[in-house]
This record gives structure tokens, C-alpha cells and sequence, in this order.
């Protein structure tokens, strides 16, 4: 069976970067060139985003990102699709890579402690060990681990005043072992980071987050309970990161399962039961015809450059 031609590169690192905008250009023109589209993110601490192209175009960009400063070990997540998940190439100056709004938190220097996917379960069947997913409430609907605590966050810049609301609760007085987990990594790592900036030791984190242990730990072993979300047009995956079956809600931007897709409530491109009866007659009606004009599109072959991805393009 010849294999997807497309390779997707889910990929951060968390660096310090004394000059983001005289990396930028160079960084731009070097996706231009590969041919590779998707979106990254620049910021002081480091460099987050998802790209996707041909083996040869994203191996090219990945090599100007290892070569910036302290980004020789890039994390990179990696997938295959039959088609490009973006319309087009950004390359964003931002604050923060991955936005939580706590000043002096520093996952270069105080990240917690990494565990590798194949050691993951047994730290999940040690006793007392409290596991929280760092992600927002519509991303754990979709798949979470058994036990794991839903902090229901919208976004998350709202994990810190949870946390904080919610520490006594959490964690008593017994100082036990915390485990968090992520997407990808990312959300997590800065989350330890912060965490120990509270004064919480044990604090531990899945390497590579949700997509690398879906993709190393046999299906007979995983621990994990559904899908995974992610920030393209694949929507969801599952073991081994093969497409999962969510679709997603092109008029609230929420991920939509099968039994959401067969309620009398969705309707393509339109609403789902999530978001149904909460838009005019009028935006109803530009939904209805956007997906018209995608449906004569995917029958040409073509893409419809109306369609976003997720509200993100990165974990």
C-alpha cells in the first residue's frame, strides 16, 4: 500500500530568544520555499506550530528550526494525510507560544520531570498520584485518560486561577506525585513549570504528550479512552494516529461525534447540537451556502479556501 503523501509536523520547543522579529522573515521565506504550509508561532520563550508538505519541505524546515538557538532538539510530532491540512503559510510574532498569562514561569529552566510514553502507565498505577489533563473542556470530551481530572478550562490561561481554586482540594496535605498530559507536549510542560512555581514539587509530565504515546504504546497496552483532538482538519485521532471519526462544527468550531452527526440538531457546515438555535436566520444562511461552495469544490477536486482549520493550528 503506498503511504500518504503528505507529512504533517506537529512541533515546539521551548527556547529563549533574545530577537523574535529577525527571525521571522528568514523563517517565512525558508517555508516559502519548501513549499510547506501551516502556522508557527515565535515568541521570547521558544517556537510552537504545525506545518505540513512533502517529505523533502517539511525535512528542509525542520533543519532552519533545529539550527535557531536552543532548538537542536525540537520536539516533533509527526503524521501522515492524503492532502495538505492548511490553505496557506504563517509564521506569527507572539508573547507566549503557548498563552498562560503568569508572568516569571520558565519551562527552560523549571519544567517538571519528563516520562517517557512507555513509562507512563505505571506512573498512572502508583497510589495517590494525581493525574490532571492540562487541556480545555471540548478537547476532553473528545478522549481523556481513565481517572484524569477535567479542569472544564474554555482556554488555557484559565488553568492557573484553577489550579489555585482548586489546590486544597487536589492536592490536601499530603504533597502527592502530579502527572499532567497534554496534545503534544507543550501545554503541560509550561503547566509543570508553573506548578513548581507554586511551590509544587512532584510534579511530572508525559513526553510528547497525548500523540506521541498514542503512536508508541501498543493498542493492547494504551490506557487512553476515545480520540484525540488536534488542531488541523484531520479533527481527531486515534491509536497508532490513524484518523479518528469526529468532524467538526464549521459554524462553532467544537469537535463533533458520531452520535452528534446523526442528531436531528446537526446539520453540515451549519450547526451542531453544541451551537444549534444559537445564530440569525442570516448567518445560517452564509453557513448553508459556504458549505454548498465546499461541496462543489471537494466534487472538482479542489479545496475551498473558506474553510479554517480548528481555532488553532497548534497545541
Amino acid at each position: 500500500m503506498t503511504p500518504p503523501p503528505v507529512r504533517v509536523a506537529a512541533l515546539y520547543r521551548f527556547a529563549t530568544f533574545d530577537d523574535c522579529a529577525a527571525l521571522r522573515e528568514p523563517l517565512q521565506a525558508a517555508c516559502e520555499q519548501a513549499g510547506v504550509r501551516g502556522t508557527l508561532l515565535l515568541a521570547p520563550e521558544g517556537i510552537n506550530g504545525t506545518i505540513a508538505g512533502t517529505e523533502r519541505g517539511v525535512e528542509d524546515v525542520l533543519n532552519h528550526l533545529r539550527a535557531l538557538p536552543g532548538c537542536a532538539d525540537l520536539d516533533v510530532k509527526e503524521a501522515a494525510a492524503d492532502v495538505v491540512p492548511f490553505h496557506r503559510m504563517k509564521v506569527r510574532l507572539k508573547r507566549e507560544i503557548v498563552t498562560l498569562g503568569e508572568a516569571g514561569v520558565d519551562p527552560v529552566r523549571d519544567a517538571g520531570l519528563y516520562v517517557e510514553p512507555q513509562d507512563w502507565n505505571a506512573l498512572l498505577a502508583e497510589p495517590g498520584v494525581v493525574v490532571i489533563d492540562t487541556r480545555n473542556a471540548y478537547e476532553v470530551k473528545v478522549g481523556s485518560f481513565a481517572g484524569a481530572v477535567d479542569p472544564g478550562t474554555v482556554s488555557f490561561g484559565e488553568f492557573p486561577a484553577w489550579f489555585r481554586a482548586n489546590r486544597n482540594a487536589l492536592l490536601g496535605q499530603s504533597a502527592p506525585k502530579v502527572a499532567m498530559f497534554c496534545t503534544g507536549g507543550i501545554r503541560c510542560e509550561k503547566a509543570t513549570a508553573f506548578l513548581k512555581a507554586e511551590g509544587v514539587e512532584k510534579v511530572h509530565h508525559l513526553k510528547g504528550g497525548i500523540l506521541r504515546y498514542l503512536e508508541t504504546v501498543a493498542p493492547e497496552d494504551s490506557l487512553w479512552q476515545g480520540e484525540c483532538f488536534v488542531f488541523d482538519q484531520r479533527v481527531a485521532v486515534g491509536q497508532g494516529l490513524a484518523p479518528g471519526t469526529h468532524g467538526l462544527c464549521h459554524a462553532c468550531r467544537m469537535p463533533v461525534s458520531v452520535e452528534d452527526q446523526a442528531s436531528p440538531l446537526f446539520e453540515a457546515g451549519v450547526q451542531c447540537p453544541a451551537c444549534a438555535g444559537a445564530r440569525e436566520v442570516e448567518q445560517r444562511a452564509r453557513y448553508a451556502e459556504r458549505q454548498r461552495q465546499m461541496e462543489i469544490a471537494g466534487a472538482r477536486g479542489r479545496d475551498h479556501i473558506g474553510v479554517r482549520p480548528p481555532a488553532k493550528a497548534f497545541d
